[in-house]
Order: C-alpha cells, then sequence, then structure tokens
C-alpha cells in the first residue's frame, strides 16, 4: 500500500520532443552577407584576345569567350602573312588563350631604289621594310634638287616610296658682284663652276692716296650662285702719323699710313707704356688699339710689389740701425750669438701667389729657429 501510495504521488515526467524554435534577425544578417560577399565560382571563359603590332582580331572584340571558342586574327596595313603559322587562338580548359607567334605578320618592303647619277642612297633603317627611310646624298660639287629623305608607305598599288627620286646636279655660280674702284678677274664670264675662284684688284687711284682692298680679295663658288664671302671695298684709308711723346716708334715706319700698316712704340727711360705697344690702321682711317702714352715713373705692377715687400729686420740684429740688402730672401745667418734675417723684394717683376707664400715659408720657420 506504501509502495502504491508513493507511486502515486510522484510527479509525472515529461518527455518534450524536438521542435523548431525561430531564428533569430542576426543570423539570417550573417547568412545574408555571406551570400553578398562570397567570391563568384570561376567559369570556363577566356578574357579579351592579346593585341600585336602587326596584326588584329577580325571583328567585334568581347570581353569574355568560352572554352573552344577561336578567334581569327588579320595582318595591320604594311604587313603580310606568313603563310607557315596560324592566324588564330583558342580559349583552351585552364582559361588561358593558346600561344600564337608575333611573326605571324611581317612587314611588307617597298623596291630597291637605285643611285641616281652624282649620288648615293643611304639606308636610314638598314632595311627597306615599311616605314623605313632612304637618304639621297649629293657628290661634292653638286647639289640636290627634291626630296631628301624618302619614306616606305602603302597605297593602293602597293608599297612604294613617298615621291620620286631627286636628282643631283652641277654646282653652278653666277657672276660675282662689281664694285666700285675695283674688279674682279672674271669679266667676261656668264657662268662659274664648283670652286671656281675670282680675284678682286682695286684701280689705280687719281689723287696722292692710293685705294686700298678691304675684305678678302678671293671669293669661290661654294654653292648654286653663292660665293664664300661678301665682296670687298676698294678705298682709300689713311690713319694720322703716330706720334708718342715721351717714347718713339721702333717698327713700321713710313711716311703714309694706309690700311693694315702696323707700328710698335717704347718709352723712354723714367717712362712706362700706357696701352698697346702695336697698332694697325684700320679700315676707317683710325688706329686700333688707339695710339698709347708714356707716362712717368714705374708700372703699377711694379709699385704693387713694391708695397707687399716689407723692410723688416730681426728684433735681434748685429746692426739695428743698418738698411736690409736686396736681391735676398729671408735667410738665417748666425755669427756668435747675434741672428740676421735678411729679405728680398724682387722690384725687377710683380709678385705672385707663389712668392708671397715661399715668403711667409721662410720668415715662419726664420723666427721659428730664433
Amino acid at each position: 500500500m506504501a509502495a502504491s501510495s508513493a507511486l502515486r504521488k510522484a510527479p509525472p515526467h515529461h518527455c518534450q520532443g524536438p521542435s523548431a524554435s525561430p531564428a533569430s534577425p542576426w543570423v539570417l544578417g550573417i547568412l545574408l552577407l555571406t551570400l553578398v560577399f562570397l567570391p563568384p565560382t570561376s567559369s570556363n571563359t577566356c578574357g579579351e584576345p592579346p593585341r600585336f603590332q602587326s596584326m588584329r582580331p577580325k571583328g567585334d572584340i568581347k570581353s569574355s569567350y568560352n572554352v573552344g571558342e577561336r578567334v581569327e586574327y588579320e595582318c595591320r596595313l604594311g604587313y603580310s602573312h606568313r603563310l607557315s603559322l596560324p592566324k588564330f587562338i583558342t580559349c583552351q580548359e585552364n582559361q588561358q588563350w593558346s600561344q600564337i607567334s608575333n611573326d605571324t605578320c611581317y612587314k611588307k618592303s617597298c623596291p630597291r631604289q637605285p643611285e641616281p647619277p652624282n649620288s648615293q642612297v643611304n639606308v636610314v633603317n638598314g632595311s627597306y621594310e615599311y616605314g623605313s627611310q632612304i637618304e639621297y646624298v649629293c657628290n661634292e660639287g653638286y647639289h640636290l634638287i627634291g626630296e631628301r629623305i624618302l619614306y616606305c608607305q602603302v597605297s593602293d598599288t602597293g608599297m612604294q616610296w613617298s615621291g620620286s627620286p631627286p636628282r643631283c646636279e652641277k654646282i653652278m655660280c653666277t657672276p660675282p658682284p662689281n664694285i666700285p674702284n675695283g674688279a674682279h678677274s672674271g669679266v667676261g664670264s656668264d657662268a662659274f663652276e664648283y670652286r671656281a675662284a675670282v680675284t678682286y684688284t682695286c684701280n689705280r687711284a687719281s689723287g696722292p692716296d692710293e685705294f686700298s682692298l678691304i675684305g678678302e680679295s678671293q671669293l669661290y663658288c661654294v654653292g648654286p650662285g653663292k660665293w664664300s664671302s661678301d665682296p670687298p671695298q676698294c678705298k682709300v684709308v689713311k690713319c694720322p702719323f703716330p706720334e708718342l711723346t715721351n717714347g718713339k716708334q721702333v717698327s713700321g715706319f713710313g711716311t703714309k699710313f694706309c690700311y693694315n700698316a702696323k707700328v710698335t712704340f717704347e718709352c723712354n727711360q723714367g717712362f712706362y707704356l700706357h696701352g698697346s705697344e702695336l697698332i694697325t690702321c684700320n679700315d676707317n682711317s683710325t688706329w686700333q688699339p688707339p695710339i698709347p702714352s708714356c707716362l712717368k715713373g714705374q708700372p703699377p705692377s711694379t709699385a704693387r710689389s713694391r708695397v707687399l715687400c716689407p723692410s723688416l729686420t730681426s728684433p735681434h740684429t748685429s746692426n739695428p740701425s743698418s738698411s736690409i740688402p736686396s736681391g735676398s730672401v729671408p735667410t738665417r745667418t748666425t755669427s756668435g750669438t747675434s741672428i740676421v734675417l735678411q729679405y728680398t723684394c724682387p722690384h725687377d717683376r710683380p709678385l705672385d701667389l707663389r712668392d708671397i707664400l715661399e715668403w711667409i715659408l721662410a720668415f715662419i720657420i726664420a723666427v721659428l729657429e730664433l
């Protein structure tokens, strides 16, 4: 009875089976984001076909191609197909295009150009292929008429050069100009060949002064209708007599001084030359450089050298009242216990940096040995 009563008082045992509870909103959000940001699954496609300088794909280009699709190429303008090589590529299973040679299409060539008379042809790029250049150069004594450089290009009829070959003609000059008070040796000739020369001379003057030829006396034909320089002039050039106070003329003596006459001067003793010792009679009847002058005294460079040479004696001299002998450098001499420093002042030439450095070095050594 007790056991039966205990069984009846025991609480009932409930068994719960599985039940679907509603998913929380944040779990759904994570699932949606995962779907959005998952990388797309790879597809069996190839990208755009490769590009080449010598050829291009036929038709329109797509952004992707399926495995097994083929793209045909065609040669660009100025190129031709090499029959032994294929002109197509295929999209392979590894999503890569099959290989194709860049030499599938090669450059066409223009016909070789013969050298015109009196000229030579330079192949600028080393070949006659499409886009290449050739240059025509005339031999010496000839000049070019036409285009100097031609280009290999495509035309309606095939490959041809950009123009007709030029020609080289012999260089000729017309007679040079006549000049007042003079003449040239080519009078009577209508044409002059390359490097032909004419010589100008001045006429005899009617007055006491002769004409001087100013400029080049000889001209050469150097180009078609072109002479080597402008014609000269014939005119009277007379420079004034060169006089130098406290000096004298030492060369170029004469009673008249015409064009290009040269004179040199020197000053008397006790004076120095201010200016150039050599002057030349210019084409405008003046001396160039101007006539110098002679100034009394010594040149400024000598005066500066004297200032740079100090009159110093050692603080320990055997005879402080004696003057410093010239013509010597700083030296150290001993006589008993007396020490004498002697210095030089090179009045015969200006001091340069080397003289000054040597003087300072000798002075320092002599003082340190005192």
